[in-house]
């Protein structure tokens, strides 16, 4: 397979710029596009110079494979009738409504033989690639994601639209089962929390201090890691990093570091190059399928300890 035969399911906010990239991306042809709106489907595909459909099921036989950016709540109808149509799938986060859901698909891709990543795009943004591999055995993380007052994803409550993002980087980072949390959720706006902060203890004894949320003034998407002798941080926003490190020296330690060097590339270009690449050379994706079901786990299990508290309140 040298040319990936791709179509985009729900060109939106988010899967117009999928179909953006794909039209571009080397390895990539972009067959179509799919949208329940069929002036933004035909919008898309004009742009694009790919075919506009209404019904993603007429994509079948003329791909190999889907990226899907429709709403959370038909992640799971749409993958699963991708995966059974043996179609590899790349779904956006979080990858499903339920854990169930999850399962289901990592199970059905299994057993047809096809690809399943999920759209983690904070695991590709340049400043992370830079800042991971500095990562070992963290003790103490901060993590901060605040957005302004969206006009989507309203389906979901903040620690699936949001905090789901750091949850993923937290289990890569700490690779440690989850031994405890405290949370809190605050509805503010919406029916559903627009605001969560999230106590995570690990196994490993690193503690995590993570809080999202959608009504703050400012943007602010920062992490840092502090670990033995080292401090690394990361701002996801402008796409910057940093490490500082604790250096003896022959009188007292030194503080050796600064500006880590990050490449300029757009998470998205290098997330969808990276499924497209793994579907033509067969292996797993960078996502996969499994480590989006475990990021998703984690949040629900945050959502159902906020749901807890707010009970006893």
């Amino acid at each position: 397979m040298n040319v990936v035969r791709t179509a985009v399911i729900g060109v939106g906010h988010l899967g117009q710029h999928h179909a953006r990239i794909l039209s571009t991306l080397p390895g990539a042809s972009l067959v179509a596009v799919v949208d329940i709106d069929q002036e933004r489907a035909q919008r898309v595909a004009t742009s694009c110079g790919a075919a506009a459909y209404t019904d993603w099921r007429r994509v079948i036989g003329h791909v190999d494979a889907v990226s899907i950016a429709v709403p959370t709540t038909v992640h799971a109808e749409v993958a699963l009738g991708g995966i059974e149509a043996g179609l590899s799938v790349l779904v956006e986060k979080p990858m499903a409504s339920s854990v169930a859901e999850a399962d289901a698909m990592v199970e059905a891709a299994a057993r047809r033989g096809v690809l399943l990543g999920v759209g983690h795009t904070e695991r590709f943004n340049p400043a992370t690639a830079a800042a991971l591999p500095l990562v070992s055995n963290p003790r103490f993380i901060e993590i901060h994601r605040l957005a302004t007052f969206p006009e989507r994803s309203l389906d979901i409550d903040v620690v699936f639209d949001l905090m789901i993002h750091d949850l993923d980087l937290l289990l890569t980072a700490v690779g440690s089962p989850v031994a405890g949390l405290e949370v809190v959720g605050v509805n503010v706006l919406t029916p559903r929390a627009d605001i969560a902060n999230a106590r995570i203890r690990f196994e490993s004894g690193c503690i995590a201090n993570v809080t999202a949320s959608r009504i703050s003034r400012d943007r602010v998407r920062k992490a840092r890691f502090f670990q033995r002798d080292a401090y690394v941080s990361i701002d996801f926003a402008a796409r910057e990093a940093e490490m500082y490190r604790l250096v003896p020296g022959a009188g007292r330690p030194v503080i050796e570091g600064g500006r880590l060097e990050v490449s300029t590339e757009e998470p998205l270009y290098l997330e969808l190059l990276d499924f497209v690449t793994a579907v033509r050379d067969r292996r797993p994706p960078t996502v996969t399928g499994e480590s989006g079901r475990q990021a998703l786990a984690l949040a629900t299990r945050v959502a159902e300890a906020m749901q807890t508290v707010a009970g006893l309140a």
